[in-house]
């Protein structure tokens, strides 16, 4: 009967940490949550999902010794180098606020996010601009340079027919002498 109860604890675990990351993709997803505070909710439900998998092998006795296991999953996974979430210290901006106060700091801070991609949006866009006209001026400037080429080339024809009535004239005349 206890082994019924934790096999169904387990499975219980395991489909309460897969809703906490449902959950918490859709937060962030959705903007309820910052991306720095998603990144850090979802490394602590990744340690849950390991922890989960840590008491799954150590009721099959699969892997570490089992002592191992339960001393790591205790200590916060201290002999891997891992720290206990749990005992992490609230941030100091964080410390001390409501639930409302959280999320109008959390507008807040959305809010100055959008105003700097207004102002990105905006030298993005200014750029482009600039781009554009430069594009053009060159386009300009390719279009008086094949004038120039064609002119040079027309000029260099007419100078080389010019020379060639100059070296007949020249034979014509040292031939009359």
């Amino acid at each position: 009967q206890l082994n019924v109860i934790i096999r169904s604890s387990l499975q219980n675990l395991r489909e309460k940490i897969d809703q906490l990351k449902d959950l918490l993709l859709r937060a962030v997803s959705t903007h309820q949550i910052t991306q720095l505070e998603g990144d850090r909710r979802q490394n602590l439900v990744d340690d849950l999902l390991t922890r989960q998998k840590q008491l799954q092998a150590s009721y099959k006795n699969e892997g570490t010794e089992p002592d191992v296991i339960r001393s790591s999953l205790m200590t916060g996974g201290v002999k891997r180098g891992v720290t206990n979430p749990w005992l992490l210290e609230e941030s100091e901006e964080t410390r001390g606020l409501g639930f409302d106060d959280l999320r109008q700091q959390q507008r807040r801070i959305i809010e100055e996010q959008d105003a700097g991609l207004d102002a990105l949006s905006s030298i993005i866009s200014r750029q482009k601009q600039m781009g554009q006209e430069i594009g053009n001026e060159l386009d300009e400037q390719n279009e008086i340079i094949d004038d120039l080429t064609n002119l040079v080339e027309n000029t260099d024809d007419k100078l080389r027919n010019q020379t060639r009535h100059v070296k007949m004239v020249d034979k014509k005349s040292t031939s009359c002498g």
